[in-house]
């Protein structure tokens, strides 16, 4: 697997760039929380993908989930809608402000992926849309563990994120802060490694407001 360098240098200790991207996300919470307003209205395949996940939770009697980096909320309050006991965390301050003035009724924790605030195997399904793709590579599996931890055995994860074609991940310019675009064969296998199975995947083109391809994996903790 290569890494190809762009313009912008990843930060290689993770206590440097965690902090460095929730500081980003701080500086522009207003204005990203503005962006993701109806984000999913014109977004059928999105809706979908989140209600087979949701679907698959639901069926095995543990409704509990987390979302992971759930930013200013809207996705943790979906996923209340399609009947899950949800709750989220962020590790930017303002995010997690702005999601507990919109959501009164939910939970929200400051906390990182990697320090989910649930006793082992207590959850139904964890969900990471877009929130990982800030992670290096080389710092993936400590979320995956974390995750893993969390669910019930038989709980579902759903990883939404950018796809990069090809065989490598690649390093690009989001507009917040340095992220990834993962190939959904190496994503998958390094949720296998984890102690994950496959149960489906999407792959979708971008829409006119995009410029990558997105992935959403649905896995199992074998």
């Amino acid at each position: 697997m290569i890494v190809r360098p762009l313009e912008w240098t990843a930060v290689p200790d993770s206590s440097s760039y965690v902090s460095a991207t929730a500081d980003a996300y701080d500086a522009v919470a207003t204005l990203y929380t503005e962006f993701v307003q109806g984000a999913l209205d014109d977004q059928p395949l999105d809706r979908a993908a989140l209600a087979a996940f949701a679907d698959l939770v639901r069926a095995s009697g543990n409704t509990a989930a987390a979302e992971v980096g759930c930013g200013p909320g809207h996705m943790t309050a979906h996923l209340r809608d399609l009947g899950l006991s949800a709750f989220g965390l962020d590790i930017a301050p303002a995010m997690i402000d702005i999601a507990r003035a919109a959501h009164p009724g939910l939970r929200f924790d400051l906390a990182s992926m990697d320090a989910v605030d649930a006793p082992d195997a207590s959850l139904g399904g964890v969900l990471s849309w877009y929130s990982a793709i800030h992670t290096p590579p080389a710092e993936l599996r400590p979320y995956l563990d974390e995750f893993h931890r969390v669910l019930a055995p038989g709980g579902h994860l759903l990883l939404g994120f950018f796809e990069a074609e090809g065989p490598d991940v690649l390093p690009f310019d989001h507009r917040v802060a340095p992220a990834y675009r993962w190939p959904l064969d190496v994503l998958a296998a390094r949720a296998a490694e984890a102690g994950f199975t496959e149960v489906g995947r999407m792959r979708r083109e971008p829409a006119s407001n995009e410029r990558h391809r997105q992935g959403r994996l649905i896995l199992r903790r074998s």
